[in-house]
């Protein structure tokens, strides 16, 4: 049988795992009968995204991500309508699209999904012209992530830490959101453009969202009152959210939103600042994932 070709690229800062440790569970489990596979660490931002594009050229089957949201974010922009597959092993804080697809955080158990080499076809998506896989989102999403990014300490205490201290001054911004053939003028605490179904740390906001509907779920949120936040925590976590008076959720395949000033976006944990028109949408079936 002809072995094939596996590289796992690992973000040695990602998490709280060494990257020794990462080293050498891959060493231990992955399946070498199946696999002639190599390692290799990232040296900087964007790096990964610079050594998967040179995998894609040489036509290596298989491109794990051993990282984080972001680790995963910039390895599939390269794959994306390619014959090259992706994998994931979750080492990074939230893990987002990790949980979504139900891929284990343990090393070991990660490791045995890839050796079993069940893959999905799934969509991706794009703002202007930035990939995402998992989630994007404008507004109170775009700059709690813009302020986690510059946080010395990283987990999901510290995100939380971020998003309670702004919450309380955060007003929401107006927005024009063209969606499904309606236009809807609305102050929004945050617009989230959801592919898989979390924001991460397996916290729902989207509870219905697939990888492969070929459609987006659009989350337009409202601030509510801090002391209802409690009752919304509630419904989020029994993946409810859709339940609130809050919170609208549409599907649609395209979506435009309009603002009056450059605002933060959240693209899978990075926030990059963009234009006042940004235009969102789903490219189909355009990804190939190892799954459980």
């Amino acid at each position: 049988m002809t072995k094939k070709s596996i590289i796992f690229i690992v973000n040695p800062i990602s998490g709280i795992t060494g990257p020794k440790r990462k080293e050498n569970a891959i060493n231990n489990w992955v399946d070498k009968s199946k696999f002639d596979y190599r390692i290799e660490y990232t040296q900087y931002a964007g790096h990964a995204t610079e050594i998967s594009a040179e995998e894609v050229r040489n036509g290596t089957d298989i491109i794990v991500a051993v990282g984080g949201d972001g680790s995963v974010n910039e390895i599939s922009k390269e794959l994306i309508n390619s014959n090259s597959v992706l994998g994931i092993v979750p080492a990074g804080s939230g893990n987002g699209l990790a949980h979504h697809l139900r891929i284990p955080i343990n090393l070991r158990r990660a490791i045995e999904v890839i050796n079993k080499g069940n893959t999905l076809k799934m969509d991706t998506g794009k703002v202007n012209d930035k990939v995402f896989v998992s989630l994007a989102g404008i507004g109170f999403d775009g700059l709690v992530a813009a302020k986690y990014a510059n946080s010395k300490i990283r987990g999901f205490l510290s995100y939380l830490k971020i998003a309670t201290e702004e919450y309380t001054k955060y007003r929401p911004k107006k927005y024009i959101i063209e969606i499904n053939g309606r236009t809807i003028k609305q102050r929004a605490l945050f617009i989230i453009f959801a592919n898989s179904n979390q924001f991460g740390y397996n916290v729902p906001i989207a509870p219905e969202a697939r990888v492969d509907d070929g459609l987006l779920d659009v989350v337009i949120s409202q601030k509510p009152l801090i002391m209802e936040m409690p009752f919304l925590a509630g419904l989020m976590y029994w993946r409810k959210i859709d339940k609130s008076k809050y919170v609208e959720i549409i599907r649609t395949s395209e979506v435009t939103v309009k603002s009056i000033k450059k605002r933060w976006v959240n693209i899978d944990g990075e926030a990059i600042k963009m234009n006042k028109k940004i235009e969102i949408k789903v490219v189909p079936h355009s990804l190939n994932i190892i799954v459980p």
